[in-house]
């Protein structure tokens, strides 16, 4: 233990070790904030699981599942804004730990409800509404309080961290989920998750922010106060968001919805089966934590490396499309899911330390609106592609589109000469320390 503990807290900064996909680690706030989280995500994904079962237990609608889903999405497309906001103007640990608290409230209220038989569909609802609600404020929330936690320089390794534990978290807390309603029943599911949320709401007030984030945090109400822009209004002004929100969002819609695109692929024109699609899954998966850790090594990502690697992702994406037997399609999803990965870190990186920290929450509010409206409209629209163009033309369309858009944006932008990330209108003040996502 005690070199693992030498690794982890008495490297000198700039250290060839200082590189390591888990710097951030050396953090014992750090340590003990991704601990909450991974307890999080498995009570939040086994929640989630338990909740598909029950609406389908209780009306036998598919439909009616989706519906609970999009219930709950629906308040972080209509409030995400007014969430960011609430975050901005508020101390960030009493925030989290109050949104962490309510969140423990519905679930436990659910585990009374489901245990004593009156949780109805109409109920299930109101209540996915209310978790929908709370989490507009209680992700950016927790987002910028663990960022909060490490200096600017391993904020990609935090953010790759967080990534990690979100994976680990969604298939532990899946499987978990079976098991849970075959000891505990589903009451017991919706309780533990509830206990997971009080966990995190005891670790919070233990946290110690970096100094340059604490001096952040102190002068953050007057700038707030005096700046009379709004989120949006700030966002609009920043081209490196902007150039964010284009290519997330043509790439989300097009690029990333592999559970549709690849699903048709295999069980279509590569003619495999269920075991074919479980195993490119799988394959995803592995990627994807492979993709995290190789993020974990970025120091300032910029635009430019995130259209890049968008790109990248897209011209895979066409080989995948063009693929003639699922052999080569195997051999293509794992580099898929590693462009993709340290696309999301270094996406998640420039998001969240471009803006001065007076703005951040609202920031990240915008960005919860925006992809909570591009995440409900990519299925149905990918759907009718695949529908006019196909199974491999929905993929080498979306390709070539998303390959278009970025070389049009780059020549653009080398055409105005302007760097990324300069404010069109105003400047402002320069950020401080960064901010870390996490999926509590």
């Amino acid at each position: 233990m005690r070199p693992v503990r030498a690794l982890l807290t008495r490297r000198p900064a700039g250290a060839q070790g200082d590189r390591s996909p888990w710097r951030c680690l050396r953090s014992r706030s750090m340590r003990w904030w991704s601990a909450a989280n991974l307890v999080s995500n498995l009570g939040t994904w086994m929640q989630l699981t338990v909740q598909n079962l029950l609406v389908l237990q209780l009306t036998g609608s598919a439909a009616a599942t989706g519906l609970s889903l999009s219930v709950q999405a629906a308040p972080g497309l209509l409030f995400g804004l007014l969430g960011g906001a609430v975050v901005d103007r508020l101390p960030r640990k009493v925030t989290a730990a109050v949104s962490q608290a309510l969140l423990a409230a519905v679930a436990f209220t659910t585990a009374v409800l489901v245990g004593f038989g009156m949780l109805t569909v109409p109920v299930l609802m109101i209540l996915a509404a209310v978790t929908g609600l709370i989490a507009t404020v209680d992700g950016p929330a927790t987002s910028l309080l663990g960022n909060d936690l490490v200096p600017e320089k391993d904020v990609p390794s935090a953010i790759a961290l967080g990534s990690v534990v979100h994976s680990v978290g969604r298939l532990a807390g899946t499987a978990l989920a079976a098991v849970g309603i075959a000891t505990i029943g589903t009451a017991g599911a919706y309780a533990l998750n509830g206990a997971s949320f009080l966990f995190v709401t005891a670790v919070i007030p233990f946290l110690r922010l970096h100094p340059d984030a604490r001096a952040a945090a102190e002068a953050a109400p007057a700038e707030a106060a005096s700046d009379s822009r709004g989120g949006l209004a700030f966002f609009l002004s920043r081209r490196t968001l902007v150039a964010l929100a284009v290519i997330a969002a043509v790439s989300a819609v097009l690029g990333r919805n592999y559970q549709l695109t690849l699903a048709t692929l295999v069980t279509g024109p590569l003619h495999g089966g269920a075991g074919a699609y479980g195993l490119v899954s799988a394959l995803l998966a592995v990627g994807g934590i492979v993709g995290a850790v190789v993020a974990g090594r970025l120091r300032k990502p910029t635009v430019r490396l995130v259209a890049l690697l968008a790109a990248a992702g897209a011209v895979l994406q066409i080989a995948a499309g063009l693929s003639p037997m699922l052999m080569m399609l195997l051999v293509m999803v794992v580099p898929m899911a590693i462009v993709e990965s340290v696309s999301d870190t270094a996406t998640t990186t420039v998001l969240q330390t471009d803006p001065p920290p007076h703005m951040r929450g609202r920031v990240l509010g915008v960005w919860r609106s925006v992809s909570t409206a591009w995440g409900l409209a990519g299925p149905p629209l990918l759907g009718l592609l695949v529908q006019g163009a196909g199974e491999r033309g929905a993929l080498v369309v979306g390709g070539v589109v998303i390959t278009a858009v970025i070389g049009a944006g780059m020549l653009f932008r080398r055409r105005r000469g302007a760097p990324a990330g300069r404010p069109v209108a105003a400047p402002v003040p320069p950020a401080a320390e960064p901010v870390f996502q996490t999926a509590a």
